[in-house]
């Protein structure tokens, strides 16, 4: 579960409960939970794991993604040489970025009003944040039409730095490229969970980085209307994913019955600890 970012259900996770509760050496006492926003358990006080990378990390993650997916063999099924090295020099030519957008995917997220409206609305909300912005993009988005406006995508340009590929480029190669070359505090925006690129990764090692550095920098759009404002979903501090000091197990899960999208990570968490364990003061939520 920890390796492969996998969250078990409620059912499966009453199971685990209950199989530890069945120890009789062990004595161990298991609780329905949640954390606080510093990533602290409210069952038991434990501090979870942080969700941010070292720069150790940073930089071996950096480099290892660049050799295996960026210029990896398959590469140029997804892009051009002539593509690639025009987005290089123009990422090399403008300051670094603090958030990336998956235009394609983003514009798409609701399948309400026009995309470039959509579109147009992200990319507003994140400039009032004074961010730095990359939209990538397809060339058809460019050409007016019914899903998009041109005026819309005008002014996206206005505000934020556009590359556009060719309509039969991949984008997920140049966000990776644009937001590891950016540095560490960049984030992006995208439902995509980029598993493929994960199982290009050589080592288990660096696939649970890339994993953890997706989970601390994908930034998701929790709520959008046309006219309305557009409400993002705030990165943890903590890491979610399964945990264990020893002497206390922290597994977060899926309730029964609530959906969650896959580029979304669980909010409710099962804490099992050794009886005689202190049990810290707990922050209000």
């Amino acid at each position: 579960m920890r390796d492969n970012q996998l969250y078990p259900g409620e059912l499966l996770a009453q199971c685990i409960r209950a199989w530890f509760e069945s120890l009789p050496a062990d004595n161990w006492t298991g609780s329905w939970t949640t954390v606080g926003p510093s990533g602290t358990c409210q069952g038991c006080g434990a501090a979870l794991e942080s969700i941010r990378l070292s720069e150790e990390e940073y930089g071996l993650l950096k480099d290892r993604v660049m050799r295996d997916v960026i210029m990896g063999r398959d590469v140029f099924t997804k892009t051009t040489p002539q593509e690639l090295d025009r987005f290089r020099k123009f990422v090399e030519s403008v300051p670094a970025f603090d958030v990336v957008l998956d235009g394609l995917n983003v514009a798409n997220m609701f399948g309400k009003g026009k995309q470039s409206e959509t579109l147009l609305a992200v990319v507003t909300e994140l400039e009032k944040q004074g961010l730095n912005i990359l939209v990538l993009g397809r060339s058809h988005m460019r050409r007016h039409s019914h899903s998009w406006d041109r005026d819309h995508m005008t002014r996206i340009q206005q505000v934020a730095h556009c590359f556009f590929t060719d309509d039969i480029s991949e984008d997920d190669p140049f966000l990776l490229y644009a937001a590891l070359h950016s540095g560490n505090h960049c984030t992006f925006v995208s439902r995509d969970l980029m598993r493929d690129h994960k199982a290009c990764l050589a080592d288990g090692t660096t696939r649970r980085l890339f994993f953890k550095w997706q989970r601390g920098h994908q930034l998701g759009v929790h709520s959008y209307a046309p006219g309305r404002r557009v409400r993002f979903q705030r990165i943890q501090s903590y890491d979610t994913i399964l945990q264990t000091d020893g002497a206390s197990w922290h597994i977060p899960y899926d309730p029964q019955g609530q959906d969650r999208c896959s580029y979304e990570v669980p909010t409710t968490w099962l804490c099992v600890r050794r009886a005689g364990r202190p049990t810290r003061p707990t922050e209000a939520l």
